[in-house]
């Protein structure tokens, strides 16, 4: 599949397409692409693909899925397993399954499953770290019907039992290192799924003895059952970050095209290796980098979790050629002392999203990235956008001749409700060039364009995800709960997201604007900014949360923010902290920091006042606290 940060979202980038192309294609063999040599040159002299090519490229490997509406991504593998069963498909520091290996690890989870009875409508949660067998479990056991809720590995207690009880799940595999998170979440259970472990240190099946006695051979057209791409694969959820978790629906046929989808724009081949450091849980790190490669024979790098100190090191030692990223990785390397590996690497591409401008050209030109493939999309969403031009600081354009496949508009919101404004017509607003809203994607079916939005477990959780009646009576668009801007070129820019950007002194304040602003700023390790609700003022005063260094200096500070903002958009609080929440995407929490304010009672944090009368900034204590509150001191 995120800024005040970028939401790492991913979803359906060709969902709008694959039904009925207009574009005229060349169907292209699964075993194009580069040869070794290419390859090899790629870090010198990178051949770069055509824009035009790396979109009919895609549009080919995803067009029509409804014609083998059998086919699902598991039988991609098997098809890439016949033809090449000794090259590796996934590998990481302690376990490789080349294409054959994880074929039949797919084929023993298939079977395990039927004898379960875990077909279409059955859950199992998955509860393992990055390792290659979580994505042999859930193709193996969605190939059958299963549906597999891929389960965050740091959630603990409630938050936990919270995603198991969403699942509905009548089984749970656990890792042996998730046996203590499972337990702290166990009391909290409205029902127990049987639990099924791998690992030592659990209780209850033994699942290396059950998958053992499965055979691990090509299942027979009985075994395979009536699953068709339109079933439901997987359980993936948001992040939270504003409320409990929620699961989104993803469908056989989503996986596909997202598979599909990346391989025909990151123009994969069987010689690339990727690097994915993300959670496997999650849809960027879980499906479409792994899937990516998959689909077009290459292999697939799978790390525990990201380092930056150790991050070269792999990208040399497994000889990677492509890296997905989330922007926040990025900016951790570049923070990172000088390395020899960070230029003895051969990468051709990195491939993510988040990727701010402030960050996109030191990126690339401190680690010699010869391409950057950006994109914007969101796991329960029903479009993508795609920066295949490389443009530094835009999530994408889409091109003229696709726009009629992706209905994608950016409407006027209220800043401060987060509601679509409406014309005396009682219609949504039109954003014209360069002005910010908030980013919709047109539902839509058999007869009319749009893609479909396959929403949550939750109903009602999917129905406030859509908008009717924005441009024509009985219409829907998914809410996609970014806001965006268009420049004049047609290019997407990120802003921030609704809720996050907030009126001040009769102006509406980008908090990632002003994040960017403050990271710049030298001694600032960390922030994050948001608005924070002030008695006897209108709107929300600005408020940034920093991690710093003895580097840091309120006055250097305050004057760096005064050349790069406006006044308005200076916060007005600070807070120093030791440390700053984030979710495992990178994404902040800032839901306890809005609640606690800038009250010296309840934060154990050095607190700080940007004072109106000098300018500078000065401690909060209860007494200053006091005058604020009483509008003695007016910001």
């Amino acid at each position: 599949m995120k800024p005040a940060e970028p939401r790492f979202r991913f979803d359906n980038p060709a969902g709008a397409i694959h039904n009925d192309c207009k574009v005229a294609l060349t169907t292209t063999s699964p075993m194009r692409g580069h040869s070794a040599a290419k390859t090899a040159a790629a870090k010198t002299s990178p051949a770069k693909t055509s824009p035009a090519k790396t979109w009919l490229q895609a549009i080919a490997l995803t067009a029509r899925l409804e014609t083998r509406p059998h086919r699902l991504f598991a039988d991609i593998v098997e098809e890439w397993a016949q033809r090449q069963p000794s090259r590796p498909a996934l590998l990481s520091n302690g376990e490789t399954l080349t294409y054959g290996e994880l074929i039949a690890r797919i084929n023993r989870y298939a079977r395990w499953a039927r004898r379960l009875g875990l077909d279409a409508g059955r859950t199992v949660c998955l509860l393992m770290p990055n390792r290659p067998d979580y994505l042999a479990c859930w193709l193996g056991i969605s190939r059958v019907g299963g549906t597999v809720a891929l389960i965050n590995t740091r959630l603990v207690g409630q938050s936990l039992a919270h995603c198991i009880d969403v699942a509905d799940a009548d089984h749970i595999i656990i890792a042996g290192d998730c046996v203590d998170a499972f337990e702290s979440a166990r009391p909290h259970l409205r029902r127990v799924p049987q639990s099924w472990s791998l690992g030592a240190g659990t209780s209850g099946g033994d699942l290396e003895a059950a998958l053992a006695a499965c055979e691990p051979g090509p299942l027979s057209s009985a075994e395979l059952g009536d699953v068709t791409i339109d079933g439901r694969a997987l359980l993936i959820y948001t992040s939270g970050t504003t409320g409990l978790p929620k699961a989104a629906n993803v469908s056989h046929r989503r996986i596909l095209t997202w598979g599909g989808w990346f391989a025909g724009l990151t123009d994969a081949s069987i010689d690339d290796r990727l690097y994915d450091c993300l959670p496997l849980h999650h849809s960027v790190g879980g499906v479409a980098a792994p899937c990516s490669m998959l689909c077009a024979g290459g292999s697939v790098v799978i790390a525990e979790k990201f380092s930056a100190s150790s991050f070269w090191d792999d990208i040399v030692r497994f000889d990677c050629t492509v890296f997905q990223y989330i922007g926040e990785l990025c900016r951790y390397l570049v923070r990172a002392p000088a390395s020899e590996p960070e230029v003895r690497h051969r990468l051709r591409l990195a491939v993510g999203n988040g990727l701010r401008g402030d960050i996109w050209q030191a990126f690339a030109g401190r680690f010699a990235i010869p391409h950057i493939l950006e994109f914007y999309a969101a796991t329960e969403g029903n479009f993508s956008l795609f920066n295949v031009e490389g443009k530094p600081g835009a999530i994408g354009r889409i091109p003229p001749v696709l726009a009629h496949r992706f209905p994608v508009a950016i409407v006027k919101v209220d800043a401060d409700s987060g509601s679509l404004l409406r014309n005396d017509a009682g219609l949504g607003i039109a954003c014209a060039p360069g002005e910010t809203g908030e980013a919709l994607g047109r539902i839509g079916g058999a007869n009319r364009d749009g893609a479909p939005f396959e929403g949550y477990t939750d109903p009602a959780e999917t129905e406030k995800k859509i908008l009717r009646d924005v441009f024509a009576a009985g219409d829907a668009w998914f809410r996609t709960g970014d806001l965006m801007l268009r420049d004049t070129q047609g290019y997407l820019h990120f802003v921030d997201r609704v809720g996050d950007t907030f009126r001040w002194k009769g102006e509406n304040v980008s908090t990632s604007e002003v994040n960017d602003a403050i990271r710049e700023c030298p001694g600032v390790l960390d922030a994050s900014t948001y608005g924070v609700a002030v008695s006897g003022a209108d709107g929300r005063a600005g408020m940034a949360a920093l991690v710093v260094d003895q580097g840091f200096d309120f006055g250097m500070f305050g004057k760096h923010l005064s050349r790069r903002l406006p006044p308005y958009a200076i916060p007005a609080f600070v807070r120093l902290c030791r440390a700053l929440e984030a979710t495992d995407t990178f994404k902040q929490k800032k839901q306890q920091l809005i609640r606690e304010g800038f009250d010296p009672s309840v934060v154990d944090d050095p607190l700080f006042l940007l004072d109106p009368a000098t300018g500078d900034y000065r401690s909060i204590d209860p007494s200053v606290y006091a005058r604020i509150i009483e509008s003695e001191i007016k910001l």
